[in-house]
Order: C-alpha cells, then structure tokens, then sequence
C-alpha cells in the first residue's frame, strides 16, 4: 500500500465519527413529528429533545482535547464509538420521553469527542499537501451520514405503510420512529471494529516522547518526507520546553489573540446561519411551504445529495484553491439564499377554501373552520393561531401540515431552491473548511484545548439554535427567521474578507510561527 493510499485509507476510518455525527444529526428531523403526537410534546419540549444532545456534546468537547492529550486521539474515538451504539439503543427503546433525552444525551458525549478528535488526529498524520483533504474527509462523512439519515428515514417511514407480514413482526409499524433512532447501532459498531486498524497519532507520540513509533507511523503516510516532518515535529516540542504542556490560560495570551479571534468567529458563524435549523428539522421545514409529509421526507432526501455534492466538491478544491476562496464564495451564498427563503415565505398567503376544508382527514373538526372560510392570513404565524384557537392546540399541532396544505398560496420551488442552494453553499465552504482551519490554527501545545474551546462555542450556539427553532416558527414566522440568519451571514461574509488568512500549504509549524506572535 503505497503512502497516499494509506493516509486516505486512515483518514476514511477515523472520520467515520464524522458519519456517525451526521447521521444522529439529521435521524431526529425524521423522528420529530412522530415523538411530538406520541409524548404530547411543546414546542420547547420538542426543542429541547433535539437539542439536548447537542448541549451534552458542548460540554464533551470541552474536556475531549485535554483528556486525549492524556490517553491519545485514538483511545478517545474508541470511547466514542461505545457510546454511539449505548445511544442509538436507549433512544430506540424509550418507554417516555425523559428517557429519550438522558439517550440522546449519551449520544451528545460521542459526538462532542468524535467531531472535536477526529480532525485532530487527521491534521496530526497527514502530510502538509494532503492535509485540506484528508482532514475535509470528516466533513464529508458528516455529510454522508447526513444523507444516509434521510434515506433510511423515507424508507423506514414508507416501510411503516406496508401490510407485509415481516414488517408488523419486526414492530416497524407504529414504531417507524424507534427503527429511525436504532438503526444507529449499526455503524457505531463498525466504528468501533474499524479503529483497531489505525496508528496512534505520530505527534501525540512525539508529544510522549515516543519518537521511534512516531516515525515509523509517519513513514507509512508521508513516505520520504517522513524524517523532515517528524525533525520540525521534535524541534518545536524541544524548543517549547516545559512550554509545552499548554494551559487554558495559554490560550488568552496576547500572541494567540489572532487565532483565537478567527477560530471563534468562524465557530459561531457555522451555525448562527442556521445549517442545523435544516439538517434537524428539514421535513418540518418543508412541510410550511405546504407541501405534505411525504413529500417533505423526499425533498430532505435532496437536502442529503446536494450537501454531499458540494463536500466533494469543496474536498477536490480546499488545497488547490485555498481555504478564503471557498469561505468567501460559500458564505456570499448563504447570505444570498437565506433572503431568498425569507422573501418565499413573506410572499405566502393563508386562505381556507371550501374544497380545502372538505378534502382535510375526517379527524379534523372540519365543522368549527367552516366560519374561517375564506378568511385572508399574511403570515404562518396568524394562520397558526387561528388554528389553534379554533381547533385547539392539540389538533391544530397534529393537523398543522395538512391545514398548510388545504390554505396556503405561494411558490414551494422557491423554498426548495433556497434551501438546497443553501446547502450548496454551506457544503462548499464553511462546512468542510471550519474544521481544517482549527486543525491549522492553534498551536501544538495549545491545539487539543484551543479546538475543545471553539468546538464548545460552535457546538453551544448549534445548541441554542435548535432549541429554539420550533419557538421561532411559531412565534417570529418562517420569514422572519430566515432573515436573521441571512444578516448573520452578510456579516459573516466581511469577517472572512477582511480578518481571515490563507493557509493552504503550509506545515503545521510553519503556521504557528506565522501566526503566533510572542
């Protein structure tokens, strides 16, 4: 196996985390309506159970890079792994909904640690001419995951229509929504078999003072560049001292004032755009341009394909082209779709006709909205009401697809166009490169507490983001908040303009004494 063969194969392995991350992302947009009805959920209840793993992650990725500065990046992901397949088993099996939270929360530590280390380890094996690449690998599988979620959601759900015997024995019908988060358990415990199969990073090695074992690893990814790497690697561990062992309060020095800007801005700005507002609500998204259920499962199944395409995409491009080109071409789109979704959703109108009172299911109380008829709404959230206050809340909740269907006028092609362009662009750019920058930026002493600090931020505002998206719906409109996040990445746009560097290229000791000052 020749050496590029082996650092991609490593790198596929390791960022199977990223898969497994993606894949528990995007599994619970398919699961939200149905745990809604069957645990009576309020929208902060339904928040809070998406967003719940997401905050234990914060916290995972707080302590992931010190605790595998101590027993090593590849230890941590096996952890990982564990936990992954314990979460995706509790979650499938809850009798209620507390349970469901405490298994997703376990789920939360597992993604904090895989999506913090695994571009940690990546960046610490690969050469400087591959490293955009490699490290982008976790990304990509993110994404893949992301995409394997929404198909095995459809297929899944349209499995829970059939009368076939197989699939009432299995339990799938009625419970589509416990096969969705179980399914999970499978490539956790391919994770976990595939770890045993890599080397433990060269520079924690060296780190160790382990130099022979860190030599002979970095022989098989970067072949005869190996002894120049691995000479940089133990000057700047020598020349560090007792230095070395970074502190969190190393990270507030002056020097590191620069990196630390950049690593927290482009960590906020990942998802203050909203990525996961879509990845974990996609199907609920779709479904207020009016469209129905299944056709909302089959628009996210797109949602998937087109965040893949463009990974690659940005994959084959990040070390030609450079990290800046793609942020700034990926994050001007965001901006540019997000207004799109926000001018698609103000132009809708709301108004019950006749025929759309008569074709809703027989459940509904069709004869209490026999006097809106013909009543006029602005926006989603004046329709809404109405329904709640005429229906209740209860029915109004479990109905609101339908009703949407049966009274709203407007162009869902808009919606689509501006979501999966969304997408695109975010796969393009912000998505992949985010991660390489913080495999990049920070310092060795510093790197495992720097990325833990800003992977916490990242993840933190991810947090707040889903938990609040379902309020946001129902009380600010679709309009409304698609528009903030619009302006958040107009922002965003002129940071990476003005303040972020290129560092396409270069080792990973050539950066730090470019970017660190002391």
């Amino acid at each position: 196996m020749n050496n590029r063969s082996y650092i991609t194969l490593t790198a596929l392995i390791v960022a199977l985390g990223g898969f497994l991350m993606g894949f528990d992302a995007s599994v619970i947009s398919g699961v939200n309506d149905f745990i809604k009805q069957e645990f009576k959920l309020s929208d902060f209840q339904l928040g809070w159970a998406v967003a719940s793993l997401t905050l234990v992650s914060s916290l995972a990725m707080l302590f992931a890079g010190p605790v595998s500065d101590h027993f090593g990046r590849k230890q941590v992901l096996r952890w990982a792994a564990v936990l992954y397949a314990i979460s995706a088993v509790c979650s499938a099996l809850a009798p209620n909904y507390t349970m469901l939270v405490i298994a997703r929360m376990i789920g939360g530590l597992g993604v904090g640690a895989s999506l913090i280390i695994a571009p940690i380890y990546i960046a610490e094996i690969a050469p400087p001419n591959l490293r955009g690449q490699m490290v982008s690998f976790n990304q990509l599988n993110i994404v893949v995951g992301i995409s394997a979620a929404f198909f095995s959601n459809y297929f899944i759900l349209k499995l829970g229509e059939s009368d076939a015997a197989w699939v009432t024995n299995l339990g799938i019908k009625g419970n589509q929504w416990r096969w969705m988060l179980g399914l999970e358990t499978v490539p956790a415990i391919m994770y976990f078999l595939g770890l045993f199969f890599v080397p433990r990073s060269p520079r924690w090695l060296a780190m160790k003072g382990e130099f022979d074992e860190a030599l002979e690893v970095m022989r098989k990814a970067a072949g005869e560049k190996a002894e120049q790497i691995m000479t940089e690697v133990r000057a700047a561990i020598n020349s560090g001292g007792e230095k070395n062992k970074g502190s969190a309060g190393d990270l507030f020095a002056k020097s590191m004032r620069l990196v630390l800007i950049i690593g927290v801005v482009v960590g906020v700005l990942q998802q203050i755009t909203g990525i996961n507002s879509v990845f974990f609500y996609a199907p609920m998204i779709f479904k207020q341009s009016g469209i129905g259920q299944d056709a909302s499962f089959t628009q996210a199944i797109y949602v998937g394909l087109i965040n893949l395409v463009f990974t690659i995409l940005a994959i084959a491009l990040i070390d030609s082209l450079g990290r800046k080109p793609l942020l700034s071409f990926g994050v001007a789109g965001i901006a540019i779709f997000m207004f799109l979704l926000a001018y698609g959703f103000n132009s809708a109108t709301y108004q019950l006709s006749a025929e759309g009172i008569a074709n809703l299911p027989a459940e509904v109380k069709t004869e209490q909205l026999l006097a809106m008829e013909g009543q006029s709404f602005d926006n989603d959230v004046q329709f809404k009401k109405a329904m709640k206050d005429t229906l209740g809340d209860e029915m109004a909740g479990k109905y609101e697809s339908d009703l949407i269907s049966a009274a709203i006028n407007m162009n869902p092609w808009l919606i689509l166009i501006g979501i999966l362009g969304f997408v695109a662009s975010f796969a393009f750019s912000i998505g992949p490169v985010m991660w390489v920058l913080f495999s990049e930026l920070f310092p060795q002493k510093v790197r495992g507490i720097a990325i833990s600090a800003v992977g916490l931020i990242n993840s933190a505002v991810s947090f707040l983001v889903q938990l609040i998206f379902p309020w946001e719906l129902a009380n600010l409109g679709s309009s409304m908040t698609f528009l903030i996040y619009g302006i958040f990445a107009a922002l965003g746009f002129l940071f990476i303009i003005f303040v972020i560097p290129e560092t396409k290229g270069r080792s990973l000791e050539e950066l730090e004494k470019i970017l660190i000052k002391e």
